[in-house]
């Protein structure tokens, strides 16, 4: 029996897939997967009509880009799923390091991120789906602006996550102060996403601000949060 357990104990070693270390890094790179993913599906999804789009532009979209809409939905899927993933990594690090706070505030706020980025995909795909073929134009409205509107007010968790990893790595020590206020920076600036109910223009949920600017701050913190994690060295605490 010793020998069989020797024998399966080398086995493992020499694969390392069931070691924590493995699994500790494979979470750690979940971010930059999640980016990678959120990027493709994007591409795929294309241009959303804006908010009072004709009904023929909303009919053009998710009847006619039914498919790549389905397509770009489980990209999406899978990108929550990493990001999700990732938070995980985040809390486990800032937990090894005494900020349990701070990382029990990264697995809620990237929880509420999550449920509200999949309500919005599932909106997109259930309109793709069929409710573009019911000619229903009123209701095909309504749900196309309140994918607007769930993106304006997703600034918000996206602020607390990211505040969480900048403050919690801060107190941890595991950033320089230049590091931890371009992380504040970035919390404002996610923040300010909240506020763009202008009826048109830059400052609209459906202008470059809300579309462009402040995801784009987003996925550049997760992958600046993903180099620090990847850069740090195996708990001395197993996590996984």
């Amino acid at each position: 029996m010793n020998q069989i357990s020797d024998s399966q104990q080398a086995s493992t070693s020499s694969t390392g897939v069931n070691t924590s270390a493995f699994w500790e890094r494979l979470w750690r790179t979940a971010g930059i997967q999640s980016v990678g993913l959120f990027i493709i599906g994007y591409i795929i999804y294309g241009y959303q009509p804006q908010i009072g789009a004709s009904a023929d532009a909303l009919v053009a979209f998710y009847n006619g880009d039914r498919t790549r809409i389905l397509i770009a939905a489980v990209f999406f899927g899978m990108a929550i799923l990493n990001l999700m993933w990732f938070a995980a990594a985040l809390r486990a690090t800032l937990a090894n390091a005494g900020q349990d706070g701070w990382g029990a505030a990264a697995t809620a706020s990237s929880a509420a991120v999550g449920v509200l980025f999949l309500l919005l995909i599932t909106v997109g795909a259930a309109l793709a789906y069929s409710t573009s073929g019911s000619r229903n134009n009123t209701l095909t409205s309504g749900l196309n602006d309140f994918v607007w509107a769930g993106v304006v007010l997703s600034s918000f968790p996206r602020a607390m996550l990211i505040m969480s990893g900048a403050f919690g790595l801060w107190r941890a020590g595991l950033i320089s102060n230049a590091l931890f206020a371009a992380g504040v920076a970035a919390v404002v600036l996610a923040l300010l996403g909240g506020t763009t109910w202008l009826r048109s223009g830059f400052w609209a949920p459906d202008g470059a601000y809300s579309r462009f600017v402040s995801p784009i701050i987003g996925v550049v913190w997760v992958l600046v949060v993903s180099r620090i994690l990847l850069t740090r060295s195996p708990a001395t605490r197993a996590a996984w």
